[in-house]
C-alpha cells in the first residue's frame, strides 16, 4: 500500500468504453475541481479491445491528476478495483463505473454521508435506468438474497458507486468476483455501512458487460462469503457438526440392525455409508482447522478487529507479540 498523500482517490474500471471516456472525464473533473480537496483519478483498463486505452493515454498526458493502469487481458471488475486500491494514494476511495450511468455529481453527497461517521457509503440506484427483465429483476432477487445471508441489508449491492475509507482495505484482499460483496466484507470486520440514493442514467454508448448469467455467479460467491463470515475462523463448526450427525445416524442404524429382522446386507450398507460420510466430514473439518491456523499464524493475522485503544499509559498501546494496532480483517 502506498503512502496516503491525497484526500480522495476515484477508481474507475473500464472495459471497451472508448466513446464514454472523454465525456465521463469532463463531468468527473468538473465535480472534483469544484471540491476543496486534493484528488487523483485512477482509470483501470481491464483489457479493452477498442480505443479505450488510447483515450486514457490522452487524458494522462493532459491531466496530471490522472493515473492509467492497463491490464494485459480482461481480468474482471474485482481485479480492476483491487488494482485501483493498490495504486491509490487517497484517504478516501470512490468507486464508479465508466459507462456514464453513474453520475459524478453524487460524489460530494457520498463524502458528506461518510463524514457522519460511516466507513462505507453504498449507492442505491432507486430509479434504475436498465432493462426490467434482464437487469432489474435478477438484481432485485440477488440483493434480497445477499442481504438475508449476510445480515447487511442494502437495496443495491450491484451499484459500483460507493465511498470507502481506505483503512478497511489495509488487510482486505479481493478474489474472484467478490467486489459486489464489499460492503458485507467490510461489515464482517466491524465497518459501519450506510446507503444513499444516487442518480442513474440510461446507457448512451456501448453495450452492458453483464447478463442474467451473473446471478448464478452471485449465488456461488455468496456461498463463499457466508462460509468465510460464519466459519472463517472455526471451519470445524461447519463440517464437524454434520460429521457427528452422520456418526450418530450410523450408530442408530447399527442398533436397529441388531434388534430387528431386516436384511443384514442392507443395514450394513447403510451403516457403513453413514459412518463413512461422518468420518469424511470430521477429517475435512480437521484439515480446514489446521489450514486456518497456518494461515493466521504464518502471516501474523489476528482473529479479531480492534477499533480503538484508550489508555492513560502511552506504553500500554505498544503491541505485544507482533500484534498490530491497525484494524485487521478476518476474511
Amino acid at each position: 500500500m502506498q503512502e496516503r498523500v491525497k484526500q480522495l482517490s476515484v477508481v474507475v474500471p473500464v472495459y471497451n468504453e472508448e466513446e464514454n471516456i472523454p465525456l465521463l472525464h469532463e463531468r468527473l473533473s468538473r465535480v472534483l475541481q469544484g471540491m476543496d480537496m486534493s484528488y487523483e483519478v485512477i482509470y483501470v483498463d481491464d483489457g479493452s479491445r477498442d480505443g479505450t486505452f488510447t483515450q486514457l493515454q490522452m487524458l494522462a498526458l493532459q491531466d496530471a491528476t490522472v493515473q492509467v493502469i492497463q491490464f494485459r487481458r480482461n481480468f474482471g471488475q474485482t481485479a480492476a478495483l483491487a488494482a485501483g486500491v493498490d495504486h491509490s494514494k487517497g484517504e478516501i476511495l470512490i468507486f464508479m463505473d465508466g459507462d456514464l450511468q453513474n453520475d459524478p455529481i453524487d460524489i460530494p453527497r457520498l463524502l458528506a454521508k461518510l463524514d457522519e461517521g460511516y466507513d462505507v457509503v453504498s449507492g442505491w440506484r432507486k430509479n434504475r435506468q436498465d432493462a426490467k427483465l434482464s437487469r432489474k429483476l435478477p438484481s432485485l432477487l440477488a440483493n434480497n438474497l445477499i442481504s438475508k445471508v449476510t445480515g447487511v441489508y442494502l437495496h443495491d449491492y450491484g451499484c459500483t458507486l460507493k465511498a470507502y475509507r481506505w483503512e478497511i482495505f489495509r488487510h482486505l484482499r479481493l478474489y474472484g468476483e467478490m467486489h459486489r460483496f464489499l460492503p458485507a466484507y467490510a461489515a464482517l470486520s466491524g465497518a459501519t455501512v450506510a446507503e444513499l440514493e444516487v442518480t442513474h442514467h440510461p446507457r448512451r454508448f456501448g453495450v452492458s458487460k453483464y447478463g442474467i448469467s451473473r446471478t448464478l455467479r452471485v449465488v456461488v460467491d455468496l456461498m463463499t462469503l457466508k462460509f468465510l463470515g460464519s466459519y472463517g475462523t472455526k471451519p470445524m463448526h461447519a463440517l464437524g457438526i454434520p460429521g457427528i450427525f452422520m456418526l450418530l445416524l450410523g450408530a442408530w442404524l447399527l442398533l436397529r440392525q441388531l434388534f430387528s429382522r431386516r436384511s443384514p446386507a442392507k443395514s450394513s450398507s447403510s451403516f457403513l455409508t453413514a459412518v463413512g460420510f461422518g468420518l469424511q466430514f470430521i477429517m475435512m473439518g480437521t484439515l480446514a482447522e489446521i489450514l486456518i491456523r497456518t494461515y493466521y499464524e504464518s502471516q501474523g493475522k489476528r482473529i479479531y478487529v480492534v477499533k480503538k485503544i484508550i489508555s492513560q499509559s502511552q506504553s500500554s498501546l505498544s503491541p505485544r507479540n507482533g500484534a498490530q494496532q491497525t484494524p485487521s480483517a478476518i476474511i
